[in-house]
């Protein structure tokens, strides 16, 4: 079993490609664990070079309710009046 780190796009791209090739392996064969190994090279790689930022809980309120066209009447069952609503 080969397995280099990965350093550069190209390194990053060919894992991808080698994964591709190795989901059907079984858990317990070489090429099983070869696929555990790059999967958590390319996840250290993916944490570092394409970090997510979490919006804060207001931030990603409001981004659901317009994705789904909910209304301030959607949130009364669960939060309560209208007035309490806009002051998120």
């Amino acid at each position: 079993m080969e397995i280099k780190p990965i350093k550069t796009d190209t390194d990053y791209h060919a894992a991808l490609k080698e994964v591709e090739s190795l989901m059907s392996a079984k858990p317990n064969a070489p090429e099983g664990e070869k696929l555990d190994v790059q999967v958590t090279l390319i996840e250290a790689y993916e944490r570092k070079h394409f970090p997510l930022d979490l919006p804060d809980a207001v931030e990603a309120i409001k981004f659901e309710t317009k994705q789904k066209g909910l209304t301030v009447k959607d949130f009364e069952p669960i939060i309560g009046k209208s007035k309490r609503i806009y002051e998120l």
